[in-house]
């Protein structure tokens, strides 16, 4: 009688209460920032003596490779490193080439304010990084310096940039947050700048995440303007969505200028299909970027808890989410305020 072979079988993806699959997760691998955005970390709250995380409350680098290997076997395939600033983190690029050699992990990503790009980019492509995307609200230096909380440094940005480039970490994007009366006059400098490079910008609609950045709804400028104004200057044609839980609507000018893309999550939510798990800097996932809590993790991994356990409370915390805050913006923010995860915690 012929042996039965054994047959290993992958776990299943994750699914949420909603059917949406666990697919991408961001790691917040630094709380501090080198930069005081008033829409993450204004600087009348997180001045010079604000008290953040200590180097032992935040995760190493060795439990954050554990913790990726069991959101792997969850599903993820996409993770993005983040802040704060993730290039404050000392050896970076370390956690980098461990992280890259993940069997199933298929991108690996960093999002950061570029200021210490340009030293790091070759560095960060060498031990894996795929691409890099760069927080770039204005090309305008006074209006820079406004948005980044006093900061003098375009030019270094954009050189972060022109680095990441040369690299060879691309697609490169390009995320500005617009804000009505502060920089929705230089959107379109902003595309100018960038066409022809490959350098995809993105608009994002000012969002009320955390609760300390004094969030209006009459401060967005909701997505279809903006693509109105461009459009009128550089006809657009739309591009299709690369995979489910694609954030951006994505535009090509048909000149071949280059890409725009528009995240709306407030004037045309996409919570239906979004896929993202976030894990902040001390070891807490949470399901939501508008969060008012999560589970945390490093307790569980530093009492020495197996994979097994570790998988299962990852999984089990996915499977019973049911976030769609921005889908329920209006009603949960007139019902009652919320204390929601200021955005440096756990990443944009």
């Amino acid at each position: 009688m012929a042996s039965r072979r054994k047959i290993s079988r992958v776990p299943p993806v994750a699914e949420d209460a909603l059917g949406r699959p666990l697919h991408d997760l961001r790691i917040s691998v630094m709380d501090r920032c080198n930069f005081r955005c008033p829409y993450c970390m204004p600087r009348e709250t997180f001045h010079d003596n604000y008290e953040f995380l200590h180097s032992a409350d935040r995760l190493s680098f060795d439990e954050i490779v554990r913790l990726t290997r069991l959101f792997v076997a969850a599903g993820v395939r996409k993770v993005r490193l983040t802040g704060g600033e993730p290039l404050l983190r000392s050896n970076l690029a370390d956690l980098i080439g461990e992280l890259s050699v993940i069997p199933g992990l298929d991108d690996l990503a960093l999002t950061t304010n570029g200021i210490l790009l340009a030293q790091r980019a070759a560095e960060l492509k060498a031990n894996g990084l795929k691409r890099v995307t760069v927080s770039l609200d204005s090309v305008d230096p006074e209006v820079f310096r406004q948005m980044s909380g006093g900061f003098d440094g375009l030019d270094r940005v954009l050189d972060g940039i022109e680095a990441a480039r040369e690299a060879g970490l691309e697609p490169i994007k390009v995320n500005a947050v617009i804000q009505r009366g502060i920089n929705e006059d230089g959107a379109l400098d902003l595309v100018e700048r960038f066409r022809g490079t490959g350098v995809i910008v993105r608009f994002i609609e000012y969002m009320d995440v955390g609760s300390r950045n004094h969030w209006e709804p009459e401060r967005v400028v909701p997505s279809r303007v903006l693509r109105d104004r461009i459009s009128a200057r550089w006809p657009l044609a739309p591009e299709a969505s690369a995979h489910r839980g694609e954030v951006a609507e994505r535009y090509r000018m048909i000149d071949d200028g280059g890409e725009v893309g528009f995240i709306s999550s407030v004037s045309q939510p996409f919570c239906g299909d979004c896929t993202r798990a976030r894990l902040s800097s001390d070891g807490v996932l949470y399901t939501c970027l508008f969060a008012t809590d999560g589970v945390d993790l490093r307790g569980p991994l530093r009492r020495r808890a197996d994979d097994a356990t570790l998988r299962e409370l990852i999984r089990g915390t996915w499977q019973a989410r049911v976030d769609r805050y921005s889908e329920l913006r209006q009603r949960l923010r007139r019902e009652q305020p919320l204390r929601k995860i200021e955005m440096f915690y756990i990443g944009g």
